[in-house]
């Protein structure tokens, strides 16, 4: 059995994956907002009066969002394109995307407790 795979090229790989970044870009408003929120707590983390790594690690977490929505839309996608009933199971798929988004944001929310607390030295 062959594989839909077509063989590795740096150059046409990068397309996919900008390409798949425009489309979540215009499809999804979940991922619109998570742009949204790291472009606010991204510009909102240079300009706290704390030491540059402090920085890094606030700036490196908001990521972890933009991934997370970015899975989930996948998960969403491929749910939708192989049943269109609602099923049991599709509701569980989905769900459990929405829970990789959700675990995501509270783990950057600690992040962001945790780094803060150490910069300004409360903990």
């Amino acid at each position: 059995m062959k594989l839909n795979k077509p063989k590795y090229h740096f150059f046409k790989n990068t397309k996919y994956a900008l390409d798949g970044l425009k489309d979540a870009f215009q499809n999804e408003s979940s991922f619109r907002l998570q742009i949204l929120a790291f472009i606010f707590f991204g510009i909102t983390a240079l300009y706290l009066p704390i030491e540059n790594i402090y920085k890094a690690i606030l700036v490196v977490s908001l990521f972890f969002n933009i991934i997370a929505e970015t899975i989930n839309s996948a998960i969403e996608r491929v749910v939708d394109l192989c049943t269109s009933e609602i099923h049991p199971l599709a509701k569980n798929a989905k769900d459990l995307g929405a829970t990789i988004v959700f675990l995501t944001i509270n783990l950057t929310i600690l992040i962001w407790i945790l780094v803060l607390a150490f910069a300004f030295k409360i903990i």
